[in-house]
């Protein structure tokens, strides 16, 4: 499977809209800060494409895999992506 660049994506973007590649450029430079600052708070959503979630993580007991030690794994915070419904229905194809 072949990714688009981000050069790519700031073309089609610009072909697609009719703006400057730099106008397209400093628009998701833009989006991409304030998703930082609102996921930071807690939860950031793009509608119909899914959103950046903090969530907490609890310790817990794991183990070494080369030695079979138990070890403790401490809580800590992590940032998810949930992928919103209509995305999967338009990449995957909507389930019967």
């Amino acid at each position: 499977m072949a990714k688009m660049t981000q050069t790519q994506t700031v073309a089609e973007m610009s072909t697609r809209t009719g703006l400057s590649k730099k106008q397209v450029k400093d628009f998701m430079a833009s989006l991409i800060d304030l998703a930082y600052r609102e996921a930071k708070k807690g939860e950031f959503a793009v509608p119909g494409l899914g959103k950046l979630v903090k969530q907490k993580r609890k310790a817990r007991m794991g183990r070494n895999p080369a030695t079979g030690e138990e070890i403790k794994i401490p809580a800590k915070t992590v940032l998810k992506f949930r992928v919103a419904k209509a995305a999967k229905d338009s990449v995957l194809g909507a389930k019967k």
